[in-house]
């Protein structure tokens, strides 16, 4: 005979049978809206746990499912008369193909989501009554032929009102009134381990769920300097493209955008772009028909610990200023190199990834307040944001790194495990490092490297760099000229 449950583990399944029976309506009511769907059980545990039930989407589902559109976007008018599958198109080694052959003999050809094809699959979200739309711009670009299909089987053509390709954002519009719309969420909520749902056609499935948790925020993706998207484990596939992503109150908090993936199918990771940066977009797309984003005119890079401390910070956070853009606002407004972003009108930047988001959701002419950390003390600058569209005058081709001219004097810095080459080539003095050790290795300096600056100090021969190092201390953050680029790396002399 099994022993009986203990009294915690009756009260955990009496309330979940209690729940389940009491078919609560959580979107039953204004009031009701904003209850989450999932329950939390009062700490039963004597170490104070707290036991949790598994969220139910059902209710989501049925009432956020209606704003939820099919997309097709085709560069040619589509042949209506050919509605039927070409079993062609289907390797006969395909596991679906018997199941197509048999069961689904006029089901549409299965989209494969922007594979560079005459024709795209994707889906959006309807976030005003009278049609506009949200969806992916990749889903939506270089396609003339827009049509959406909404829940309840009716079909519109759609007009693209306007895409920003930088944040994967389109808007579109069809004529059609007293539509569903979604209800708007703050991503800012949200918090890893969070459940959220995702409701979309992958691979032509409309109305397809798939559930996850928030795996984290603020990633930064290559090329994609102006969102700090959502990760998830939400299954995302060829079609969810422009989707929403819903939090457990029924808001939408992402649009679904990118999956990593080495077989082109689900992996496990899924990224999608916050909706506060989406609306932002797309009032500028209703407003003006295109994007304008703010900008310092620097270039940034990661506050690691190692550089935290070589810059006297208690904390690695903020955006450390690696280089200034000749003529851009941040020179006029006498930021320099070195120093290190902290705040943008006061909101704290946590990550350097955070500051091209913040700037760049301001419209251009915004004047901003930085707080920022210079040769060990805080300051504030005020900034007239310039446009992402403006370039900047000047001539920012780096020097040849890659040999050493025929008259250098070389030296040893011991202590810093450097073998520096002093020179006058290409009409200024250079110092470049010819041989690393030691810390200097450790640092990440590498042979043909320029040294531009010791902490915010300009070095350009053997005398003002020892001078330099000896006034730093034990961390040095030394800027260093690598090819096109300018970055800081961290000296530890101890």
């Amino acid at each position: 005979m099994r022993a009986p449950f203990p009294r915690h583990t009756r009260l955990a399944i009496l309330t979940a049978s209690l729940l389940a029976l009491g078919g609560c309506n959580f979107f039953g009511s204004d009031d009701t809206a904003e209850k989450e769907l999932v329950q939390r059980i009062e700490p039963t545990q004597n170490d104070g746990s707290v036991q949790m039930l598994l969220p139910d989407f059902a209710q989501l589902v049925q009432n956020e499912g209606p704003a939820v559109v099919n997309i097709q976007a085709a560069k040619a008018p589509r042949n209506s008369a050919d509605n039927s599958m070409d079993l062609n198109q289907v390797p006969e080694s395909d596991p679906f193909y018997e199941f197509f052959k048999r069961l689904v003999p006029n089901m549409p050809e299965i989209p494969q989501d922007d594979d560079g094809s005459e024709s795209n699959f994707g889906s959006g979200f309807i976030i005003s009554p009278d049609g506009y739309i949200l969806t992916n711009a990749h889903v939506v670009s270089g396609m003339g032929n827009i049509k959406v299909l909404l829940n309840d089987k009716r079909e519109y053509p759609a007009k693209l009102i306007g895409s920003d390709p930088q944040s994967d954002v389109a808007l579109l519009k069809i004529e059609a009134n007293e539509l569903p719309v979604v209800k708007i969420g703050n991503p800012k909520d949200l918090k890893p381990g969070e459940w959220v749902a995702a409701i979309g056609a992958p691979f032509g499935f409309d109305n397809s769920v798939t559930a996850g948790i928030v795996s984290a925020k603020g990633r930064s993706l290559p090329n994609e300097n102006y969102t700090p998207f959502i990760q998830t484990d939400v299954a995302i596939n060829p079609g969810n493209s422009g989707g929403p992503l819903f939090n457990l109150k029924g808001q939408v908090v992402g649009i679904n955008s990118q999956i990593y993936s080495r077989s082109g199918g689900f992996m496990g990771i899924s990224f999608a772009i916050p909706i506060d940066v989406a609306m932002n977009v797309a009032d500028q797309l209703k407003t003006t028909g295109k994007v304008q984003r703010g900008q310092l005119g620097v270039i940034i890079q990661e506050v690691s610990y190692d550089l935290a401390k070589s810059f006297g910070l208690e904390k690695a956070s903020g955006a450390l200023i690696a280089k200034v853009m000749p003529n851009s606002p941040a020179a006029q407004a006498g930021l320099q190199v070195g120093d290190i972003v902290r705040s943008v009108n006061g909101e704290e930047v946590r990550a350097s990834s955070d500051l091209p988001v913040m700037v760049g959701a301001l419209p251009p002419g915004t004047e901003v307040t930085l707080e920022i950390w210079r040769k060990g003390e805080t300051a504030t600058v005020k900034v007239k944001l310039g446009s992402t569209a403006q370039t900047t005058a000047g001539n920012d081709a780096a020097p040849d790194n890659s040999g050493f001219p025929a008259e250098t004097q070389g030296f040893v810095v011991e202590e810093a495990g450097l073998v520096l080459q002093s020179s006058a080539h290409s009409g200024r003095p250079r110092l470049i490092v010819s041989r690393v050790t030691g810390p200097a290795e450790r640092a990440g300096l590498k042979r043909g490297d320029e040294i531009i600056a010791v902490g915010q100090l300009a070095v350009e021969d053997e005398a003002g760099f020892r001078s330099a190092l000896a006034a730093a201390g034990k961390n040095v953050p030394l800027l260093v000229q690598r090819g096109g680029d300018t970055l800081f790396l961290a000296l530890n002399l101890q």
